[in-house]
């Protein structure tokens, strides 16, 4: 069970990784309010992106993103304006997803990370 608690921080923790070495700086990792959470809130070009980042060992069963189904898409919109006016922002709002398919759990080597943008 304990290595099951660190997939969680791990995946995100790549994925932030994945984000900034594309150009994106990292505003917040996993905020949280009243509302939902948010796993990641980066910035590039004009753009402020909440990303949601899904975790699984494959895709045989379904792809990662298709388990950000509506009722989860509406809880990040609504975080998402909450994150919005309390940081007020001119910038573009998108919602992205980032699958991460790593077979071996935080022992696998080279993930493999797909990264949805304006995946919703």
């Amino acid at each position: 069970m304990r290595g099951k608690n660190l997939l969680g921080p791990w995946g995100e923790e790549k994925a932030a990784e994945y984000l900034r070495r594309k150009g994106y700086t990292v505003e917040a990792a996993n905020y949280r309010c009243r509302l939902g959470e948010i796993d990641l809130i980066v910035r590039r070009a004009g753009v402020v992106a909440f990303v949601e980042v899904k975790l699984r060992a494959d895709d045989r069963f379904a792809e990662a993103r298709e388990f950000v189904d509506r009722r989860k898409q509406e809880r990040l919109r609504k975080t998402a304006l909450l994150w919005l006016a309390e940081h007020g922002s001119d910038d573009q709002p998108r919602f992205d997803v980032i699958e991460i398919y790593a077979p071996e759990g935080v022992r696998t080597k080279r993930p493999e990370i797909r990264h949805l943008e304006n995946a919703f």
